[in-house]
């Protein structure tokens, strides 16, 4: 068969691929200097998830649906970096999980910033030194991050996005099993491969690192050392995989925040996820039945709760902090209505943002 007429095809097709790409770019070129005369925002959550929505929706195959929205990141990526250059904080070092669903979020057009800590990317968004940050918030096997959970008490940051990404561990090191002594990593990475761990390097230390990617750079360096991070640190930082998915469970997927200073409009149609911080103060220890109380203005005007999750306020022996995810937008006139409510008998209402639900 003459592949010759079929590659030529290809190739006319790609020309009218890379006019119409940079047509498209040229007019997201253009509503960026609207956007930026009237002071918006570049990065707008809604208007991506509606994008997505309606190519999804139209495609008949046979490319994948994810694929297709890898594609268009990378289109929104490019334009965005047109609009205005921007710079998105993470936990680092590089290569770590967080860099990764940052690059899936964000694409490859924009730049990144690796920081040290989660309170440090907190401070770098919140003095506006970048202009978002992506952190972890909650793995399914290990629970939620509580350095996260606790930024949110004191930051007026809102929650514009969320990623979720499929997360795969590998055993790092220089060295073979048997003359491995100690395996670094971010204590939830450790958790999520503790039985494996245990059952193969029952000698071995374990030792917490600040990122999985951090734990790649010490077992460079470090006689004996091993680390517990994914395959692209190990590829990043040239340090061998050992043993691959090593995690304890198969569908070990992890909950990314994207954080900036305003907040994202509605998607509508049930389309949004919102999240609370509330604070019983003495409520919870003069009824019994006080939590109840808290969730009744939520239920009594069909407001769904995807998520409640309690941590000690730190202020005063045995006094928490509710972490609440429903379904709606804060803008919603239910929503509205149960808040006011709510901040009748509870000390503090925190709304930390409203963002599109994952489609």
């Amino acid at each position: 068969m003459d592949l010759g007429p079929i590659r030529e095809k290809i190739d006319a097709i790609d020309r009218q691929l890379v006019s119409l790409l940079n047509e498209r770019l040229a007019l997201a070129a253009e509503i960026g200097k609207v956007k930026r005369g009237q002071g918006g925002q570049i990065y707008v959550a809604e208007r991506e998830d509606a994008v997505l929505r309606k190519v999804t929706a139209q495609n008949q195959g046979p490319i994948k649906q994810e694929a297709l929205k890898a594609i268009y990141r990378e289109i929104m990526s490019a334009a965005i970096a047109l609009e205005k250059p921007l710079l998105i904080a993470y936990l680092g070092p590089e290569a770590s999980n967080t860099h990764a669903a940052a690059m899936k979020k964000f694409g490859a057009s924009v730049d990144y910033h690796a920081m040290a800590t989660i309170s440090d990317i907190f401070t770098a968004v919140e003095k506006g030194e970048t202009d978002y940050a992506v952190i972890p918030i909650e793995n399914s096997t290990e629970g939620s991050v509580r350095e996260t959970l606790d930024s949110f008490v004191e930051s007026d940051l809102k929650i514009v996005a969320q990623i979720y990404t499929e997360i795969t561990h590998a055993l790092i090191s220089k060295f073979p099993l048997e003359q491995i002594t100690k395996v670094y990593s971010k204590d939830q990475a450790l958790a999520q491969c503790r039985h494996w761990l245990q059952r193969h390097l029952p000698h071995a230390q374990l030792v917490e690192a600040s990122s999985t990617s951090r734990a790649v750079q010490i077992a460079h360096d470090e006689p004996g050392a091993a680390a517990v991070a994914g395959e692209l640190a190990a590829q990043h930082y040239g340090v061998p995989v050992l043993v691959k998915n090593i995690q304890d469970k198969a569908d070990n997927t992890t909950r990314f925040f994207v954080l900036g200073r305003q907040p994202s409009g509605p998607v509508g149609n049930g389309k949004d996820i919102t999240s609370f911080l509330v604070s019983l103060g003495d409520e919870a220890a003069s009824h019994s039945g006080a939590l109840l109380r808290m969730l009744m203005p939520l239920a009594e005007r069909g407001i769904n709760l995807s998520k409640v999750e309690s941590r000690p306020s730190k202020k005063r022996p045995w006094d928490y902090y509710f972490f609440i995810d429903v379904t709606g937008h804060y803008e919603d006139a239910n929503m509205k209505a149960a808040l006011a409510e709510l901040r009748k008998f509870c000390p503090m209402v925190k709304w930390m943002g409203s963002y599109p639900a994952i489609s």
